[in-house]
């Protein structure tokens, strides 16, 4: 794959998933279909088996599931995988494979903590990109400035002398600092960051340690990838991610309305079913 990573294969996509072109209507169709009362105890059970049934009579064609699988894909960056799934379901195979590798290489490069080496792989693509957007420039400056930090607090003895930090000190005066005073989130980041260098990690609150959780680096990477689709004149967020949000606001709105539903409605997507679609916007780094 040409030095990408594109082994980690992608969160497998069921065939649960539904045809996008329908959007809100499949699900708040299904929903309004039921009865516009609560149904007591004694009736859930039946209407679990109404609703299911009527969820069956909906089940979209394979050629919209595929379509749906390929798009998430390829809006991730899964090159290797899209290839392989385009022949196996007669897909026309994606033909910015390039693209997509730049895409991949990028989100590697922050997944590995490299985040020097994502942003100038960024500019090469399109210097505009980190030009125009400021928070997304400053995101990825303070994660670099996490990085540093980690590295340190990972030192053999636990208890990192104060000369240790000095790389991380003088990063931050000259890549954050000039841009702290532009917006007070910034400011408020760049405290918070700069606290990594005074408490252990053992006795770090949450919202300090969530800044050293890898799982950042992910989220920031999946920023980066969208603002490279935007620069393209693409769609930044695969159509399944749409989905989700629309079969989530559905079930509240069919809620709200009284409509007979099943205590709970799994979405089918396992991990996906504990997400809080209400945080997906959250932001662990600039409130």
């Amino acid at each position: 794959m040409d030095g990408a990573d594109d082994s980690d294969s992608p969160p497998r996509v069921e065939e649960r998933r539904g045809h996008f072109g329908r959007r809100n209507a499949t699900s708040i169709n299904i929903f309004r279909q039921s009865s516009s009362t609560v149904s007591p105890p004694s009736t859930v059970m039946r209407s679990t088996r109404s609703f299911e049934r009527k969820v069956r009579e909906m089940k979209p064609s394979k050629s919209d599931i595929n379509w749906v699988i390929m798009d998430y894909l390829v809006s991730e960056g899964y090159p290797g995988a899209a290839e392989k799934f385009a022949q196996e379901t007669n897909l026309a195979s994606p033909v910015e494979n390039e693209s997509i590798r730049q895409r991949v290489h990028v989100r590697n490069a922050i997944h590995s903590g490299n985040i020097k080496e994502a942003i100038e792989m960024v500019n090469e693509i399109d210097p505009d990109i980190l030009d125009v957007n400021h928070l997304l420039h400053f995101t990825l400056l303070q994660l670099q400035l996490i990085e540093i930090i980690r590295l340190v607090l990972a030192k053999p003895g636990g208890n990192p002398a104060a000369n240790d930090f000095l790389p991380a000190i003088q990063f931050a005066t000259t890549q954050l600092a000039p841009r702290a005073p532009t917006e007070p989130v910034y400011q408020q980041a760049l405290e918070r960051t700069m606290a990594l260098m005074i408490f252990p990690p053992e006795k770090m609150g949450p919202e300090f340690k969530e800044l050293l959780d890898v799982r950042l680096r992910e989220k920031v990477a999946g920023n980066v990838n969208r603002a490279i689709l935007e620069s393209r004149g693409e769609r930044s967020e695969a159509k399944i991610r749409q989905l989700i949000k629309a079969r989530a606001w559905a079930e509240t709105e069919a809620r709200s309305a009284k409509v007979d539903l099943p205590p709970y409605i799994p979405i089918g997507l396992d991990a996906a079913d504990e997400v809080n679609t209400s945080a997906v916007d959250g932001d662990a780094m600039v409130h």
